[in-house]
């Protein structure tokens, strides 16, 4: 496993070793089928709402912090995030007693907020932008400690793999898998754990269209600058892509399917409604990416990614008034 900011590569090996790693520290998360009118192909979905925090954020953050040289955790651990690594480092490290400090980008929701402090941590709520070049330079000026990147870290994509994994013993003739795009590390582990056991499995994007970088940098065959939206979809997008996730990335990935914020609230919506399932904004969209038809008519499965959102925003999701 090797990984520097022009170079990422994990292999099949590594998620293996890493699901024995995080083994009793995570939820193996069901995968149940999704019923509802008219769908264009068989739904399942990977209920990664189940973990601890919410969230698949748990699995990468605690393999890399379980592999990281103790040494290097003497002066606590830090990351960037909009709250879903932040909960998944934070609960890392009071398992680990260290302390921990997180670096937010200013929309980032209460509850998420309120999650950092409840789990002991500390966070330092920044510009979008600056918190942005947190994740480019992996620094932030005055900060000590063990960075865990989350997104590019080589240890923290093999945890994410292990969703790819169960995937496969739970459901091995799946056709195709949805994942949400952020930065690249949810769906760069997945894809490489399914498509080293089975080439043919197809991996897809699901991207909101306020901030929709992957779509037009895979047209282009290179990363392409897009218009960054702040939305209730807070946990997933941007203006660009990380550049050193961009051959991974491009390599395993064969689409992206770009949602409106009105489909992906009406999908949140269906999750409650048909399986009492509550999802955030990113993890809805996986499901509204699969009901377009457009990730194909086989055994389709939607990675939910997360289930961490303000009440706030879901009553308006229900009420159908946000969009």
């Amino acid at each position: 496993m090797t990984g520097t900011q022009k170079e990422i590569s994990v292999s099949l090996q590594d998620i293996k070793d890493a699901q024995q790693c995080i083994k009793g520290k995570v939820n193996r998360t069901p995968l149940i089928r999704f019923y509802g009118d008219d769908l264009p192909c068989e739904i399942y979905l990977k209920l990664e709402n189940l973990q601890p925090i919410g969230s698949f954020k748990i699995r990468g953050a605690c393999n890399a912090m379980s592999v990281a040289d103790r040494s290097l955790l003497e002066d606590g651990v830090y990351t960037a995030s909009a709250g879903n690594m932040a909960q998944g480092v934070a609960w890392n490290a009071r398992m680990m007693n260290i302390p921990c400090t997180v670096i937010v980008p200013d929309h980032a929701p209460q509850t998420k907020l309120d999650a950092i402090t409840r789990l002991g941590a500390k966070f330092i709520k920044v510009p979008f932008n600056d918190w942005w070049q947190v994740l480019v330079t992996r620094e932030f000026e005055g900060m000590q400690g063990f960075f865990v990147h989350p997104v590019s870290d080589p240890a923290v994509i093999a945890g994410n793999g292990t969703i790819g994994l169960e995937i496969l013993e739970d459901l091995p003739e799946v056709d195709t898998v949805i994942v949400p795009y952020g930065g690249g590390g949810l769906i760069s582990g997945i894809a490489t754990a399914i498509k080293t056991i089975k080439p043919g499995v197809k991996i897809f994007a699901s991207e909101v269209e306020t901030a929709a970088p992957l779509a037009p940098s895979l047209a282009a065959g290179e990363p392409v600058k897009v218009e960054y939206i702040p939305s209730f979809v807070d946990g997933m997008g941007s203006a660009g892509l990380l550049t050193e996730m961009w051959p991974l990335v491009s390599k395993l990935v064969n689409g992206s399917i770009v949602l409106s914020l009105k489909q992906i609230a009406d999908a949140i919506k269906l999750l409650i409604e048909r399986s009492r399932v509550i999802a955030e904004g990113a993890a809805g969209s996986s499901l509204a990416a699969a009901l377009t038809g457009k990730a194909g008519t086989g055994k389709t499965v939607c990675v939910l990614s997360g289930g961490n959102i303000d009440a706030e925003k879901l009553i308006r999701i229900l009420a159908g008034t946000i969009a």
